[in-house]
């Protein structure tokens, strides 16, 4: 079971912040859901921008919840727990919506054109990672750091993933005219930038910098 995390007053005041915005992240998933049960009845392709986005976008968030749950469980900040828990639940339960999508299309969960193919410009790094993921090493230095160092690693790992995630919310948004898919991919920027502030003030409070 995931506890919830505990603090004072200011502590309080910023997770009653995260749980309404997690809040609207969770009504505009649900709106995104119900959208696309009133869809017309054609389906993406398997090589459209929706069920690429659809699927790569849950590699994506997969990392991001994992790395959320790392600094869920280990710091000892009132406000990382916070952050971590409401990014690991939000993407947790957006994996799900994709996964839904892709059913409903009659589309399967891995597609025959490598990964990023519906972004036009965009390729993979070298070892094969999306925009703004962080690499093997990278995760296993955030598994083995503690206190401050914990807190400024992830912070500075999660800005850099949420900008490779807007970036591709951003690309179907400018792609897709499919009411579901733009519910979803909008919420998930807002809620992204939201949390990029989030962490660049936690940042600013340990005199850490993005990297």
């Amino acid at each position: 079971m995931i506890d919830p995390p505990t603090g004072g007053p200011a502590a309080r005041t910023g997770r009653r912040a995260y749980l309404l915005g997690g809040l609207a992240a969770v009504v505009a998933l649900a709106v995104g859901v119900a959208i696309g049960l009133l869809v017309p009845s054609s389906r993406p392709g398997d090589g459209s921008a929706e069920a690429g986005f659809a699927r790569d976008m849950q590699t994506h968030h997969a990392q991001a919840v994992e790395m959320s749950m790392i600094a869920y469980r280990r710091s000892a900040d009132p406000e990382i727990q916070t952050i971590g828990l409401d990014v690991a639940l939000t993407q947790q339960a957006q994996i799900g919506t994709m996964r839904d999508w892709l059913d409903q299309w009659q589309l399967p969960p891995t597609g025959s054109r490598p990964a990023m193919a519906w972004m036009p410009g965009h390729t993979l790094t070298a070892d094969g990672r999306m925009p703004g993921m962080a690499s093997r090493q990278e995760l296993d230095r955030l598994r083995a750091a503690t206190g401050r160092d914990l807190d400024i690693l992830y912070s500075q790992m999660m800005i850099r993933h949420h900008l490779g995630g807007i970036m591709m919310a951003e690309e179907v948004l400018r792609r897709s005219d499919r009411a579901e898919v733009r519910s979803v991919a909008e919420s998930m920027k807002a809620s992204q930038q939201n949390e990029i502030t989030a962490f660049m003030a936690v940042l600013a409070r340990n005199g850490a910098k993005p990297s």
